[in-house]
């Protein structure tokens, strides 16, 4: 693998796995935002991968195609092979199931038009190789990503090239082939969520609207997966969540704790360049909340987390924090920061 060592790295297991709220390590060697992250157990030990998103002009032309590598027990921040493709793209989706990376659609921008792709791109990290999964049946960006039994990858929801979607696509891994669920209760994007054991609860996003063109949505859902046929899911809806954050939110779920947690975000739904859909710059909240299965409550971890961030999709929860790569801070400034945020928060 071609590496950046990073200054002082060797202690990012400490800030990673142990930190105390809302610390940094030491950022990716360049801003970006809509990146896509996931993690994975390689050898072991967990490591976190960014891939591709859009760099500090906030332009076309600084989406870019880089993937990186964050190792927890070794302190190296890595560059790893690029994704494939001519374009980056933004609003893709990725998860680690069965020792690789799978990596899902997203969105492809050209100077005043873009497009869902279906690309479906497998990395294999023992050998920093990409490889070509069968494509999505549709071209999609900006969906809920959740994996089940280590085999199953759910899309659900997103956009298209016609506006926002409800279907609901799964990915069996062992047989490299796509089947459709239960779809969502109605179509949304930019939607946040994950899937911890056999519930999947995801909340907000944006749906069509007749005035600004996409408006936020307020509705937050728990579904079930059947045991016996995972596209069979039961929806039910749930209370509205702590804060007012409806678009882009960070979501990640962790099945030690039983929890699904969220962090960031805005009200205000917007396009590539943090400009809302109703001409309003968007701005991030400071509210960090989390889902608790076992009591089916919302509890508020931290309602004034310093320096949030938005335009995320996924972050990953480890032992005592939350780890979120990226994303666009006050003001819609791009950031590559890698930022810690306790669990314990200041917990209500």
């Amino acid at each position: 693998m071609k590496k950046y060592v990073v200054s002082e790295a060797i202690v990012i297991v400490s800030l990673v796995l142990s930190a105390s709220a809302n610390s940094e390590v030491d950022p990716l060697p360049n801003p970006v935002s809509n990146n896509t992250v996931a993690s994975l157990k390689v050898h072991g030990q967990l490591t976190i991968f960014s891939f591709m998103g859009i760099g500090e002009k906030k332009s076309p032309d600084s989406i870019t195609t880089d993937a990186y590598s964050i190792n927890a027990s070794s302190g190296k921040l890595e560059s790893i092979h690029p994704v494939p493709g001519t374009a980056g793209r933004i609003a893709a989706m990725a998860a680690g199931a069965a020792g690789r990376i799978f990596l899902f659609g997203g969105y492809v921008v050209d100077p005043g038009s873009g497009m869902a792709v279906p690309d479906v791109n497998i990395y294999d990290p023992e050998r920093d190789l990409w490889l070509r999964g069968s494509d999505i049946p549709i071209g999609l960006a900006d969906s809920v990503i959740g994996v089940y039994r280590d085999r199953y990858i759910y899309l659900l929801g997103g956009r298209t090239k016609g506006g926002p979607v409800a279907d609901v696509y799964i990915y069996d891994v062992d047989k490299a082939k796509w089947s459709r669920a239960t779809s969502l209760p109605s179509p949304v994007f930019g939607h946040s969520g994950a899937i911890v054991d056999d519930t999947i609860v995801y909340v907000d996003g944006a749906h069509k609207d007749s005035t600004a063109g996409y408006a936020a949505s307020d509705e937050c859902w728990k579904g079930k997966i059947d045991h016996h046929d995972p596209t069979k899911l039961e929806w039910a809806k749930i209370p509205a969540h702590p804060g007012t954050a409806r678009f882009r939110i960070a979501a990640g779920g962790s099945e030690k704790d039983e929890m699904i947690y969220f962090a960031g975000g805005t009200d205000n739904p917007y396009d590539y360049n943090g400009i809302g859909y109703d001409g309003k710059p968007a701005e991030p909240s400071p509210v960090t909340f989390v889902f608790n299965l076992k009591t089916a409550k919302w509890q508020t971890l931290n309602d004034k987390t310093p320096d949030p961030t938005m335009d995320h999709h996924t972050m990953v929860p480890t032992h005592d924090n939350l780890v979120i790569v990226g994303g666009m801070e006050a003001g819609q400034k791009v950031t590559g920061k890698i930022s810690v945020i306790s669990k314990a928060g200041n917990s209500k």
